[in-house]
């Protein structure tokens, strides 16, 4: 799905002077913290949630599409202004608890600081796009617009939301960059004629044929191939990140393995390579690494590969309990650095990330959040 990142923004002729951004999916992790709120809703009227069909079949949609189709799909006796009423107290509960999605806060606060104007352009309604980011210390202020589709006369895939925000951002379209994560997004990008990174959710791969570029994830991204001011915030090269907590792992010898409960746990854009602690029974901390990549065969649609990073003997089968916690990134999804596919070569390049990860985490910076 990725793109190599020397791709990024190398075909355009403008460069880019402002960037509108996607909220749910892209800079929150909504679908997550939400999860479970249509199921619990439905079980009062007797009806039991599709969990393939609704995850993507509603994916980008506005709310007022999205409450007409599932009232028609599951024949509710409302209509949908009733549904909705009656569901949103049970959404805006969560909505206190959406976390950003990796890299989403990095990105906000390089932009803001380097002045590069940001806009919001969503399909929720405005209301809800504060309630949302009024939990997230210095966005509201960060956004010079904020546009919900009840602004516009069409949400997404029509190009409105896009334009008009390119709009009210005095900046001319071919000058702008989208950030998206769904299909329907990136479309109203291609309608606007504005240039847009996917970054996608689960089930939303067909972005990669309409858009500029294709990321796994935010931390992907490199502002410099868009004309726009470089991250200066690598350390001898490792990015510090916000903490990331995975539970669920077993041990398998030197390497760990995982369950699929343990890949559902975390966000779609945890895509890459990164280093962390892993803790077992124990009040021991064990430095890692860890390779989060796309497998389409599976169930969870992602496997984890975690290689402590210097191997301990006092490991045995029954200390199975592990937690870990993700601190630093090295780079994008290597697809030849997973167990079954190490060659000599990718063993070298293998060693060469432990020692990159060993050195970082005896650094204070890394080691403060074991």
């Amino acid at each position: 799905m990725s793109f190599c990142c020397e791709f990024q923004g190398c075909n355009n002729e403008t460069n880019v002077s402002a960037v509108i951004f996607d909220l749910d999916g892209t800079l929150l992790d909504t679908e997550r913290a939400t999860r479970g709120v249509l199921n619990e809703f439905l079980g009062k009227y007797g009806k039991e949630l599709n969990k393939e069909r609704e995850e993507k079949k509603r994916l980008g949609m506005t709310q007022k599409d999205s409450a007409a189709l599932i009232v028609k799909d599951y024949q509710l006796p409302l209509t949908s202004d009733q549904f909705i009423k009656e569901i949103n107290p049970l959404y805006r509960e969560r909505w206190r608890e959406v976390k950003a999605l990796p890299g989403a806060n990095r990105i906000i606060k390089h932009f803001a600081k380097n002045g590069v104007p940001m806009a919001l352009a969503s399909n929720s309604l405005k209301e809800y796009i504060y309630a949302k980011i009024s939990q997230h210390k210095g966005w509201t202020e960060s956004f010079s617009v904020i546009l919900g589709h009840d602004q516009v006369k069409f949400g997404k895939p029509a190009p409105d939301l896009y334009e008009e925000a390119a709009k009210r951002l005095e900046v001319h379209a071919a000058n702008c960059l989208v950030i998206e994560d769904s299909l329907v997004g990136v479309k109203a990008a291609n309608a606007a004629k504005i240039k847009v990174v996917a970054v996608p959710s689960r089930g939303e791969s067909d972005c990669s044929k309409l858009a500029n570029v294709t990321l796994n994830s935010l931390l992907e991204f490199q502002p410099e191939l868009w004309g726009l001011p470089p991250f200066d915030d690598w350390v001898d090269n490792t990015l510090p990140i916000e903490p990331i907590h995975l539970n669920g792992l077993y041990v398998n010898g030197s390497l760990l393995g995982t369950t699929e409960n343990a890949t559902f746990a975390i966000p779609d854009q945890v895509v890459g390579l990164y280093f962390g602690w892993a803790k077992f029974d124990s009040d021991k901390n064990f430095k890692i690494l860890v390779s989060i990549h796309l497998d389409f065969s599976s169930v969870a649609y992602k496997k984890i590969d975690v290689w402590l990073i210097d191997a301990n003997t006092d490991l045995t089968s029954d200390q199975n309990k592990m937690q870990i916690c993700l601190v630093g990134y090295i780079r994008a999804w290597d697809n030849k650095l997973h167990e079954q596919k190490l060659g000599p070569m990718e063993r070298k390049k293998l060693e060469e990330y432990k020692s990159i990860a060993r050195a970082s985490l005896d650094l204070p910076l890394f080691s403060n959040f074991c």
